[in-house]
């Protein structure tokens, strides 16, 4: 017996990886949107026109969480293939996208900028697709499990950049205090 760990015991180290950075992944970016107020509560948001692909408020949701949970088994992966050569440049790649993509929501739904927004969601999809390729390079399953997000971030830049263009000034729109009658 040569080998230092069993197949068994190999993918129970990589399913606890899971279990703690997947959730960890989740909590984050549901705790920044929310911190952003992001989502179709946002007066701001209200607002503003929006593109005829805009989808439901609740399929952003939906679809982040999903995603979140790809690329947190995706990163899982990559964190649990101790040795593989491109590993730590993987890992660097990965937490400098998905800090950005937190950031997100703060730049478009709390600081109302919406054409900085859309740059930045380019900014982030070129380190997603790096990370995305370093991540084939180390495992062929994590890179698969971030294709949805790469799609995802290019159709958000759509929408933000329809939003941007349906909305002139939409930085400078100041929307009146909600009022409650007695």
């Amino acid at each position: 017996m040569n080998q230092i760990a069993s197949k068994g015991q190999l993918r129970m180290s990589l399913f606890r990886w899971i279990l703690v950075i997947v959730p960890i992944t989740v909590l984050l970016g549901f705790m920044f949107s929310q911190f952003a107020n992001s989502g179709e509560e946002n007066r701001w948001f209200q607002s503003l026109v929006k593109p005829a692909a805009q989808p439901p408020g609740w399929a952003f949701g939906a679809a982040w969480a999903l995603l979140y949970a790809m690329m947190g088994t995706a990163f899982a992966m990559v964190l649990h293939a101790r040795g593989a050569p491109l590993r730590v440049p993987a890992i660097i790649f990965y937490l400098v996208q998905y800090a950005l993509n937190l950031f997100w929501p703060i730049l478009f739904f709390g600081m109302h900028q919406v054409a900085a927004a859309f740059w930045f969601l380019v900014v982030i999809f070129l380190l997603a697709l790096a990370t995305t390729v370093v991540f084939g390079r180390i495992r062929k399953a994590a890179a698969w499990l971030m294709v949805p997000y790469l799609a995802w971030l290019c159709f958000a830049a759509v929408l933000n950049k329809q939003i941007d263009l349906l909305n002139p000034g939409a930085e400078t729109l100041v929307v009146p205090a909600a009022r409650s009658q007695i």
